[in-house]
């Protein structure tokens, strides 16, 4: 029997944009005419709709996740505890006046607080590649490494995937775990890898989500091992450890910073040095210690107003 729970909110909140901005790669719509968007959290199988600008409904089979209500674990796991007020400076909209017209419209977009190690991986699959091609990588790494999952909906049962255990991706044949990462033998080997450290401790999430570790400290830890870069390891510290703060520079970020902030840095081809430099100037233009979550919306009203892209 599965139990409905209407979650209303202070502030708006926007489901697609928060589930499908390339923040996760988990989430997926219930056929092509439904508002419902199912996955796996927790373990547990859920659906998500949008009632109203500032209401939403969740489906579950069970009425806890993780031993906490419905509500309590959801509004968490959407960071609705955040008030997006801090996320930019004082005078930021009266600086960047059209800017902040467009990037109003993206005030209801949350960053999800996801699981540490599915994270890891997903963004690992991610290295230089399109948001449709990491989809598919990831599509293919539940599907074969993964297990069968199942919830009722409306009568009829939706089938889903388990995230792969780091067992699973340790021990799994390079050849078959490689067909999951666009045949791409250096890529899986790295997950491997990474699916080891975290068994062994060596990638341990409670030594990693301290608040009071520098972020360098932490971006320097992650990046010890192979397949990690700094734009990965930020969005691994971003999306999977709470660090609002750690700001992920890929080409787009890049493209934004030029174009809206007149970065000259950022013009200039992106090196490990470089990297830091617009890291850095990205922390003098937002609220620091929330640098990353104002970037994601950035990031996603530049691909969607200004590059017009609707993929994800």
């Amino acid at each position: 029997m599965n139990t409905r729970t209407v979650i209303h909110t202070e502030c708006a909140i926007n489901i697609y944009d928060t589930l499908f901005s390339g923040q996760s790669f988990l989430w997926n719509p219930v056929g092509s005419v439904t508002d419902y968007f199912y996955s796996l959290v927790d373990s547990t199988p859920i659906l998500l709709k949008q009632l109203t600008v500032c209401s939403f409904e969740v489906i579950s089979e069970s009425e806890k996740i993780n031993r906490r209500s419905i509500s309590e674990y959801i509004r968490d796991y959407l960071t609705l505890d955040i008030d997006i007020n801090r996320l930019f400076p004082s005078g930021f909209s009266e600086h960047y006046p059209e800017l902040w017209k467009l990037l109003s419209g993206y005030f209801s977009l949350r960053i999800l607080r996801q699981d540490f190690f599915e994270t890891l991986i997903t963004f690992m699959c991610a290295q230089g590649i399109g948001m449709h091609l990491i989809r598919k990588q990831v599509t293919m790494l539940c599907h074969t490494f993964g297990e069968k999952r199942s919830i009722l909906f409306n009568g009829k049962s939706i089938t889903l995937y388990s995230f792969p255990t780091p067992l699973s991706l340790a021990e799994a044949d390079i050849v078959m775990l490689s067909r999951c990462t666009n045949n791409n033998r250096i890529r899986a080997t790295n997950i491997s890898r990474a699916a080891r450290s975290f068994m062994d401790g060596a990638l341990d999430p409670e030594l990693l989500r301290n608040p009071h570790l520098p972020l360098p400290e932490l971006r320097s830890m992650l990046c010890r091992n192979p397949g990690i870069g700094y734009k990965i390891a930020d969005c691994i510290a971003l999306f999977g450890l709470g660090r609002f703060d750690a700001f992920p520079v890929d080409t787009h970020v890049k493209q934004y910073l030029a174009y809206w902030f007149n970065s000259s840095n950022a013009l200039k081809p992106l090196s490990p040095v470089r990297y830091l430099e617009l890291d850095c100037e990205a922390r003098t233009i937002l609220n620091p210690d929330m640098a990353g979550y104002a970037g994601h919306l950035l990031f996603h009203c530049w691909r969607r107003e200004i590059k017009k892209l609707r993929t994800f």
